[in-house]
């Protein structure tokens, strides 16, 4: 019976092709742009905590900063060895930590030169910042401790000043300083936020301190938590100590800050998150437009095929029967633009996320929801030209021209 009610629903389908094609395209269209919208609102997602993840794992960030004082702000006291020293040696859940400070340089090799940022640092920086060496070798410790004149270029200096030649026991200056290049980082690309991170230069903090900044100064201090360690808990520890070292009493404002990277990919991923949810619950709306559609047509089908009606009926048939044979043919027409749909939601998603280059990352979930809801709404839109079609009086239906 069912079988029968299903052939003679695509049979019907078949006969209109153009209207039937036609009625379909509102649900084609809503199912296609809930899928690609959730899909490209993934990659997006994955793309920025990919893009976080590559700042360093499992990252806390402790920096001076400005506190108001007076109604003025007053820039607080700088980050000391001390500071660091005591970070290393009280925190139970630090597996690195890397003081660092920055400073911008105009790098110079033969007649070329290049504007980049140069970072004094120790070994552990590569490890916090989730740095590899392309070619070449790190600093050692005792290179390290003697403030030697070596270096660690990123690939947009190497590029720039070097092409495709090695760079390697070259010797470059960074304004005044000389400095022999022991090493060329892996590439990491730009950031999220289009800055590029390969742009750097790192050497030994001591050398950075004495031969580039002038003073003992640490700008940042990037601490790396231990695997399976809570950030947040760390953090906590962090700030506790940082106040007690900077004698900071109960309730006043604290002069120093430390992000978490993992709060900060967390809370983009919300946003995204919310961004693509709310994409997808408008790009619904359209669904609902297709449903009317739907309705529309199998109203007109129902009048055009009154006398048939009468017919079915007169020979016997129920009203229930008629009632699902309308009602089968809108949830055939409403399946197959969902599944049409989402053939052209996800071709539309790859490319675009192939356009800018983000992760492809499929739901099943999601094109299950959208299918299931394009069945949802022929049965919704069917339903009411079906019911007029089975209380139809088969009389009248006879009669109709």
């Amino acid at each position: 019976m069912l079988w029968n009610t299903f052939v003679m629903a695509l049979r019907e389908i078949r006969r209109n092709t153009m209207r039937s094609l036609l009625t379909m395209l509102g649900v084609v269209i809503g199912v296609g742009a809930v899928i690609a919208l959730v899909t490209i609102g993934q990659g997006a997602t994955a793309k920025v905590t990919a893009e976080v993840g590559k700042l360093g794992d499992n990252l806390l960030i402790v920096q001076s900063s400005a506190m108001r004082r007076g109604g003025e702000w007053v820039q607080a006291p700088p980050l000391t060895h001390a500071d660091v020293a005591a970070i290393e040696r009280e925190v139970s859940a630090v597996k690195a930590v890397a003081p660092s400070s920055t400073s911008g340089v105009l790098i110079v090799s033969g007649n070329r030169n290049w504007r980049t940022s140069i970072t004094g640092s120790t070994r552990a920086y590569f490890e916090v910042r989730g740095h590899e060496l392309e070619s070449g070798r790190l600093f050692s410790v005792s290179e390290q401790r003697g403030a030697s004149a070596v270096c660690v270029i990123g690939m947009t200096p190497k590029k720039e000043l070097f092409g495709e030649a090695d760079p390697l026991g070259s010797v470059v200056r960074l304004d005044r300083v000389s400095c022999e290049v022991i090493g060329v980082l892996k590439s990491k690309g730009e950031s999220s936020l289009g800055s590029d991170q390969d742009d750097l230069v790192v050497m030994p903090l001591r050398a950075f301190q004495r031969r580039i900044s002038g003073s003992r100064d640490i700008s940042v201090v990037f601490v790396s938590v231990a695997p399976g360690r809570s950030t947040t808990a760390t953090k906590t520890q962090i700030e506790g100590l940082m106040r007690q070292r900077r004698r900071i009493v109960q309730g006043a404002e604290d002069n120093f800050r430390v992000r978490d990277m993992k709060e900060i990919a967390d809370t983009l991923a919300g946003i995204t998150g919310a961004l693509t949810a709310l994409l997808g619950a408008i790009a619904a709306v359209s669904l609902l437009v297709g449903g009317i559609g739907i309705m529309n047509i199998m109203l007109v089908s129902v009048t055009e095929r009154t006398r048939e009606i009468g017919i079915r009926m007169a020979i016997g048939a129920r009203g229930s029967e008629v009632l699902m044979q309308f009602l089968v043919e809108a949830v055939v027409l409403s399946t197959l633009g969902g599944l049409l749909g989402t053939a052209i939601g996800l071709a539309g998603s790859y490319a675009a996320t192939s356009a800018m280059s983000m992760p492809f990352v499929v739901r099943p979930e999601v094109i299950i929801i959208a299918f299931l809801f394009s069945a949802f709404v022929g049965v919704c839109f069917g339903f009411l030209p079906a019911r007029k079609a089975a209380r139809l009086n088969p009389i009248e239906a006879l009669r109709h021209e």
